[in-house]
């Protein structure tokens, strides 16, 4: 299929990817008075006495912002506010779709990151949740560390934050099949953008030590040598006289990409460890194919960031289901705790059966089990849902971010494994 011609001509059928629909009926002069003026007076004036009413009088506990400036749309780069919203719509459809969260895409021209904050901060009310997208690095920084700090509401920058989630739950499975100890593995990573830092952050977290990892920008390995870092990647140098990314990858297990394609080729894949990890996650041209890194290896565990390959990394396995729990628990923030749960419960939705229904959507990995060619549960893997919001809540709970703790933890399992058959039902 052509995707891009293809998916013109559908955006240009849908015209847009949401819409609002209301909950409550308008038929007659009672069911107007109720729902506006007189009586939704009453409502407003319990919400002015506790703003805490707003979760249980509007739609706020659902709902969740997707908000972005369009400075670094994924494979396109910085196209301006409004023509990021395709991309912002279809996140808002992901969240509905498999986790029930009201999504709201606002796209903010302001390529200042204060004005940006401002405009996040004044509207906040509105949402339980914000979830930033695609903003470039280092603005990405300063404005999710802003917002986290002066907003009590959970707050992600996904392109951070998910890619590193699902980055670290593959890069376990994957070090598990290949009898790999975490603690001492070589890892590369070809990127130092914002996805980039934030993956190798989480590495380190799960056990990579900080000097077994090498991380390379556009012009090269980042050294203590260099005088040209700033803050963010000043962290990840190390002492080292290589420079390139074909000295970089000699003798390493594990190659993390977040740059440009092409950049792997399959000599370096060669110079690489046995049972090698790739995860080769650029778009919409990866660092190296998926049918090449497995043509000039047998014993590599490769990923892209492609659903045409057998293993994919995307973040649409983790978001919906991490801020699903965020809303449910009425979270303050979105915490490292959080995070890592999320880390090991998409990890082991991939070592559960692979069921029929699933196989129908993607033929190849039918009679498949975990293992070289599955390690990382599919996007559209209904138990996504019933595992990680509830491992995300609880330990929203036990780290002190929820406001409302769930009380009954076999009826809330209950209501999203009704939602999770809903999916299956359409």
């Amino acid at each position: 299929m052509d995707y891009a011609k293809e998916s013109l001509r559908l955006h240009g059928e849908w015209k847009g990817k949401i819409e609002v629909v209301t909950r409550v009926p308008v038929e007659n002069k009672d069911d107007l008075s109720l729902a506006y003026t007189p009586g939704v007076a009453q409502p407003c004036l319990e919400i002015q006495k506790d703003i805490n009413k707003s979760y249980e009088l509007t739609r706020r506990w659902n709902m969740c912002l997707v908000v972005t400036d369009g400075s670094a749309v994924l494979g396109l780069g910085n196209i301006g506010a409004l023509a990021g919203k395709p991309v912002m719509e279809g996140k808002a459809v992901f969240f509905k779709y498999f986790a029930d969260v009201d999504a709201f895409d606002i796209e903010v021209d302001a390529s200042d990151p204060k004005e940006f904050i401002n405009v996040v901060k004044a509207i906040s009310p509105t949402f339980g949740a914000i979830n930033l997208e695609d903003i470039k690095a280092p603005q990405c920084f300063e404005i999710e560390d802003t917002l986290r700090r002066e907003l009590d509401i959970p707050i992600m920058h996904d392109d951070q934050h998910g890619t590193a989630i699902i980055s670290g739950a593959g890069l376990i499975n994957a070090l598990e099949i290949a009898g790999k100890n975490i603690g001492d593995v070589r890892v590369v990573v070809n990127g130092a953008g914002a996805a980039a830092i934030a993956c190798s952050k989480m590495f380190i977290r799960l056990g990579v030590k900080r000097e077994n990892l090498m991380m390379l920008d556009s012009r090269g390995v980042i050294s203590t040598s260099r005088t040209d870092l700033n803050e963010f990647k000043e962290y990840f140098a190390v002492d080292t006289d290589c420079k390139t990314l074909e000295e970089a990858i000699d003798g390493a297990d594990v190659f993390l990409g977040l740059s440009k394609g092409g950049v792997l080729t399959p000599e370096m894949l060669n110079k690489m460890n046995a049972d090698p990890i790739v995860f080769a996650l650029a778009n919409p041209d990866p660092e190296i194919s998926y049918e090449l890194a497995r043509a000039t290896r047998k014993d590599v565990l490769m990923a892209t960031g492609r659903s045409d390959s057998l293993v994919q990394i995307n973040n649409a396995s983790c978001f919906p289901y991490i801020f699903r729990a965020a809303l449910d628990t009425r979270s303050r923030c979105m915490n490292e705790a959080m995070e890592m749960a999320a880390v090991y419960a998409i990890a082991s939705v991939a070592k559960e059966p692979i069921y029929d229904e699933l196989c129908e959507h993607y033929p190849a990995i039918r009679g498949m089990s975990f293992g070289r060619d599955y390690f990382i549960p599919k996007p559209i893997d209904k138990r996504l849902l019933t595992t990680v919001a509830p491992a995300v809540a609880r330990a929203a709970m036990e780290s002190g971010a929820a406001r409302e703790p769930i009380a009954d933890w076999d009826a809330y399992k209950a209501k999203l494994q009704k939602y999770s058959d809903s999916i299956s039902a359409h």
